[in-house]
């Protein structure tokens, strides 16, 4: 441990990287395809021996700010890492390059799930290769909550701190203070390698458990273990293509729909307990508006199906009884489909497609985007703006009408209250703002290439969001100027695309995962005096 902890962080994650190399080889040496298998053995041994070596170069080294070197590592692992993880992918698929590759692999590993490929065309490996990635990318986050952002007072921790202790200039609220950058503070490395013997049993323990159920719900092997991984990391990638319930039916959608669940409130992972704006589960700020915004959106969408039911006058012509299970199977679809884009997953449930066919109408799609512009909890997998800061906004914007009403009233809610109403509305809102002008920005890049404009925007969001299957969820008007190579699926919305839109979509996902006031921390005057 001594020794890991006086490297720089980037290395370890290169050689973890490495090491998962060998879980795609043993899988393709199992279905013999020795070619496959060979690519990512021989590329495991070259970055694990790679890295030992710039690890023995740079172990003296004296590492400079503590807070640089923590927002660069996380900035270079969702950037540069995904290099050395596209090498084997790409020679396994010779005819995508190694930019396809890259852009696949930043996909995974910012969780995004957006996908190049077509799932009958891509090999099992590459499936296998891509979960992995998107696992690691999860348990990634999680441990960067606590351990980096958590003492810069960034990703959702500044709502819950006073601007004496957020890190943040109280004049200039995006600038990181100099006090906050550069103090003594707890090893970086210590403190990730901490955080990670406290999450990673919890994370890969819950990946483990819904392997083995949604193998007893009737899944298969690989199938489950994605769904699995996808599902805990909320990266949405799948083998296949299809709704979640296509083998394992609407258990395995309750199995899934339960572990979404942690990717709403951090307080179902260790650590982060600062965070916690409640001592009772039942008074989770988080978790009471997932499940107002849950419950809506299902009750919405139920009324939209039964009403346009009514109109066209199908009920008539078929059963009360087959009506109200066709009623129940919406009202479950809608949920699952509400939790799963809040979550910033992006899977749908076998009972989407029955409920658009029962009543006739298309999918919501600008509803789905919005979900998974809400996105789930602070600290947690889920990306999205995050409802904590929603929480504050409502607040806020609740206080204020009260005072219109009672100008001399004193609320209540104690200390956490009060810096949810004041403070945290005034960050929520600043992020708010950013936001929608990081949106702005890459839709209009995006629609330099001759994009259609709805699809540009569609596109910026769930990049932005890292909800890489809402493209698939949405009708778009494909692109067809690039190609990712005889597997690929340019009808999809991703791979049809230029290779300088892809960039900028792939510079989104990052900004999405490493969020707006991050990225502006590492752009500050401060940041870089020393």
């Amino acid at each position: 441990m001594a020794v890991l902890i006086r490297l720089p962080l980037i290395l370890p994650i290169a050689f973890i990287g490495a090491l998962a190399m060998l879980v795609p080889a043993a899988y393709a040496l199992t279905l013999d395809q020795h070619a496959i298998a060979r690519n990512f053995f021989y590329a495991s041994l070259l970055f694990m021996t790679l890295t030992g070596m710039v690890a023995l170069a740079v172990q003296g080294n004296r590492r400079g700010s503590v807070a640089r070197g923590n927002l660069l590592t996380m900035a270079a692992a969702m950037a540069l890492v995904p290099v050395m993880l596209a090498v084997p992918f790409a020679a396994s698929q010779p005819d995508t390059g190694l930019f396809n590759a890259w852009w696949e692999m930043v996909s995974s590993l910012t969780t995004t799930g957006a996908t190049l490929y077509s799932a009958d065309l891509l090999p099992a490996p590459l499936h296998l290769w891509r979960a992995v990635v998107g696992w690691l990318g999860g348990l990634f986050i999680l441990i960067a909550a606590i351990a980096i952002l958590a003492p810069l007072r960034l990703g959702g921790f500044e709502l819950m701190a006073s601007p004496q202790d957020q890190g943040l200039d109280v004049d200039h609220r995006v600038r990181l203070s100099s006090a906050a950058l550069h103090a003594p503070r707890i090893d970086p490395s210590l403190r990730v390698w901490r955080a990670a013997e406290t999450v990673a049993p919890v994370y890969a323990a819950l990946t483990l458990a819904l392997w083995v159920l949604l193998l007893l719900a009737g899944d298969d092997a690989l199938l489950a273990l994605c769904r699995a991984m996808g599902t805990l990391a909320t990266s949405g990638i799948t083998p296949v293509s299809g709704p979640v319930g296509q083998t394992s039916g609407i258990i395995g959608e309750m199995l899934v729909f339960l572990f979404l669940i942690p990717a709403l409130s951090r307080r179902f992972w260790p650590g982060g307990g600062e965070l916690r704006a409640s001592e009772r589960m039942h008074d989770d700020p988080e978790l009471r508006i997932a499940a107002g915004v849950v419950v809506a959106v299902a009750v919405v969408l139920l009324a939209r199906h039964f009403i346009a039911v009514i109109e066209t006058g199908a009920a008539d012509e078929r059963s009360l009884l087959a009506d109200l299970a066709r009623a129940a199977g919406a009202a479950w679809g809608a949920m699952f489909n509400a939790l799963s884009f809040l979550t910033t997953t992006g899977w749908n449930s076998v009972q989407w497609e029955g409920a658009r066919t029962w009543s006739g109408l298309t999918a919501p799609g600008l509803m789905l985007a919005g979900l998974a512009m809400f996105g789930g909890g602070v600290a947690t997998t889920a990306g999205g703006v995050k409802l904590l800061r929603v929480y504050a906004l409502a607040r806020h914007g609740e206080r204020e009408m009260q005072r219109i009403i009672h100008p001399r009233s004193v609320a209540g809610g104690g200390r956490m209250g009060r810096q949810l109403r004041g403070e945290g509305a005034y960050l929520a809102f600043l992020f708010f703002m950013l936001f929608a002008i990081s949106i702005a920005v890459v839709v209009a890049l995006v629609s330099m290439q001759r994009i259609e404009f709805d699809t540009a925007t569609i596109l910026s969001i769930a990049a932005l969001t890292n909800t890489g299957p809402l493209a698939g969820a949405i009708p778009l008007t494909p692109a067809f100027e690039g190609t990712a190579g005889i597997a690929s699926a340019p009808w999809s919305g991703w791979s049809g695309l230029a290779p300088a839109t892809k960039a900028v979509l792939a510079g989104a996902m990052i900004i999405g995962r490493l969020e707006t006031l991050a990225v502006l921390a590492l752009l500050t005057p401060d940041f870089w005096r020393r």
